[in-house]
């Protein structure tokens, strides 16, 4: 099952990526999880198991060298032949953090370069490197850039499930749509949406978020324990305050096994 987990800035889609990875794998799952967001922190959130080398938090993005030997063309290389099915299958032991509650998680970081679409080699990569995890997970998370300029450039073409944070605002609604709408374009059948941070009044986003065809999976508070876990740079699934907002994460974990059989 691979779920890419979308929204607006600041919903908080990296504390769902993370709680959704862990979850999963607590429950006994295989799981992988990728920050494919061009500022990477989801680490932080998922709890590393010991020192991370910091040789692991360079994103799989940016390691020229890497990207050239693989598809035979630097990462700048845009309209020059390179390989559409680099070896990516030593990737995960090679760079992979082993996180709390066994899940492994890739840096792979965004093409920042200008002028490149799909076709350049960085993205051959990394579109190789999901096609294969795929398989060889039995979760894997992805934590996307936010907004949905990652669904035009087809990253999470093969995604069982898209799931899209919203907080209760007309700019996270309006982000929602555009995600719901490119999605299908894609052909992804299974998009649902988590309204996170739910506040008095937040009602209204619920019912525009069904009206509109993307189901709430589930509603969750705002969530002080999020904050206080920022600001000690800790996990809150790792703080005992933390606790109840896990046990939503291993229910939704359900319903979403549930949603993509």
């Amino acid at each position: 099952m691979k779920i890419a987990v979308t929204g607006k800035g600041g919903v908080g889609k990296t504390t769902l990526a993370a709680g959704l990875a862990r979850a999963f794998g607590r429950r006994g799952k295989r799981v992988v999880a990728l920050d494919v967001d061009p500022s990477p922190n989801l680490l932080l959130t998922l709890g590393a198991e010991g020192e991370v080398p910091e040789e692991k938090l360079l994103p799989l993005m940016e390691r020229s060298s890497l990207i050239q030997e693989r598809t035979g063309a630097p990462p700048e290389g845009y309209g020059l032949v390179f390989k559409l099915n680099p070896k990516v299958d030593d990737l995960v032991e090679r760079f992979g953090i082993r996180c709390r509650d066994g899940v492994r998680l890739l840096v792979v970081g965004k093409i920042r370069r200008g002028g490149q679409g799909c076709f350049c080699p960085a993205n051959a990569l990394a579109r190789r490197l999901v096609d294969y995890l795929s398989g060889f997970a039995e979760v894997l998370i992805l934590d996307m850039e936010a907004g949905v300029e990652h669904l035009g450039r087809g990253t999470t073409r093969t995604a069982e499930v898209v799931l899209v944070v919203v907080e209760p605002s007309l700019k996270s609604l309006e982000a929602a749509k555009q995600i719901k709408k490119l999605g299908a374009d894609l052909g992804i059948t299974r998009i649902f949406s988590v309204v996170n941070k739910f506040r008095e009044g937040g009602e209204e986003v619920v019912k525009k978020l069904e009206e509109g065809g993307t189901p709430v999976l589930a509603v969750l508070p705002h969530e002080e324990a999020v904050v206080k876990a920022e600001l000690l740079g800790k996990s809150v699934f790792d703080l005992e305050e933390g606790k109840e907002f896990f046990s939503k994460m291993v229910e939704l974990s359900r319903v979403l096994e549930e949603k993509a059989a």
